[in-house]
């Protein structure tokens, strides 16, 4: 029953690394370093970006790689498809699975973890318990062996690369190649 009505996605969004007023707070700072203040529109979209784990069992499993579909719906139908496809393309897994570029909104996603303290991250992913599942789906058996502040400061050096060298040579969400801010 507790399972049902607070699946994974949801403790995410209500307390865990996905707490929506914290984790927008630190995706637009990041966006802010990659591309500058970003307009109204924008910040609308990173507040909403990853709503759709509401309803998500699981946060890398079959529901929560749609997790997209839902913010992007809101976006496109409050301020065009444009925006929609911002949030839609957030998710690298959901962009490859179209066969679409990321959008910005995905590598200023990445780089939030620079702006998020490793000790409230850390109590947010243990808290909700998403913590469990991002450790089980490692691939490299090395990382398994990390504690969990180990891990945290390899992801957070692997997101800050990503973001970092595709924040270089962007696409937008309107098409055309953009020239990184300093």
């Amino acid at each position: 029953m507790v399972q049902s009505l607070f699946p994974l996605g949801r403790r995410s969004l209500l307390f865990g690394v996905h707490q929506f007023l914290w984790h927008p707070w630190t995706v637009y700072r990041a966006w802010n370093h990659l591309y500058g203040r970003p307009d109204w529109r924008e910040v609308v979209c990173i507040f909403l970006h990853d709503w759709g784990y509401w309803f998500c069992e699981n946060m890398d499993g079959k529901e929560g790689r749609v997790h997209p579909e839902f913010g992007a719906k809101i976006a496109a139908h409050l301020l065009g498809r444009e925006y929609g496809d911002l949030v839609l393309y957030h998710s690298r897994y959901y962009s490859n699975l179209h066969c679409q570029i990321p959008s910005k909104l995905c590598w200023a996603d990445k780089l939030s973890i620079v702006y998020d303290p490793k000790w409230f991250y850390l109590l947010r992913a243990k808290l909700s318990g998403e913590i469990k599942e991002y450790r089980l789906y490692e691939k490299d058996k090395q990382i398994l062996d990390l504690t969990d502040g180990e891990w945290f400061d390899y992801l957070r050096e692997e997101f800050l690369n990503i973001a970092e060298v595709n924040g270089r040579n962007l696409v937008s969400y309107h098409g055309e190649r953009e020239v990184r801010k300093s």
